[in-house]
C-alpha cells in the first residue's frame, strides 16, 4: 500500500486547478522540468514544527511547516549519508539532519560546517494545498 503523499505530484501553473498538468508530459518523463509548480499534499498533513516527505515532479522533497507558520522545502535526503531530512529538527534559520547533526541554512542550503549544501525549493500554500517548485 503506498502513501498518497509519496505518489508523484502533477505539475500546476497559476490559474489552473491543483493537480491539472501545466503541459502534457510524456508518461515516461520523470520530471516536467525546472521551475514547475507541483501540488504535493495538504498543509494540514504537516503539524506545526515538523516536516514531511513528498514527491514533486519525480524529485523527493521534504516540506517543513515551522512554528512561526513559514514553509520551507528541501531535498529529502541529506547529502552526507542519506539521512531523512524530513525527520530533522529545524528553526527559522537552519535544518539539522537527524543522523549526524549536520546543519543547513534555509536561506541558501549551505552547511554551517562546510559540508556539501542541500537544494532548497520554493514552496507555498494555496488554499490549503502545498505547491513546491522544482
Amino acid at each position: 500500500m503506498s502513501a498518497p503523499h509519496l505518489e508523484a505530484a502533477r505539475p500546476t501553473t497559476p490559474g489552473t486547478a491543483v493537480g491539472t498538468p501545466a503541459t502534457e508530459v510524456p508518461a515516461d518523463t520523470v520530471a516536467a522540468g525546472p521551475g514547475v509548480q507541483h501540488a504535493v499534499g495538504r498543509l494540514d498533513e504537516i503539524p506545526m514544527g515538523e516536516g514531511r516527505a513528498f514527491v514533486a515532479g519525480g524529485v523527493q522533497v521534504a516540506v517543513f511547516r515551522l512554528r512561526d507558520g513559514s514553509l520551507h522545502a528541501t531535498q529529502a535526503a541529506c547529502p552526507h549519508a542519506g539521512g531523512p531530512l524530513a525527520d530533522g529538527q529545524t528553526d527559522v534559520d537552519v535544518l539539522v539532519c537527524p543522523l549526524h547533526l549536520y546543519a543547513y541554512r534555509w536561506s541558501d542550503g549551505a552547511a554551517t560546517s562546510g559540508a556539501a549544501p542541500i537544494r532548497v525549493f520554493p514552496v507555498r500554500d494555496q488554499d490549503g494545498t502545498l505547491l513546491v517548485t522544482v
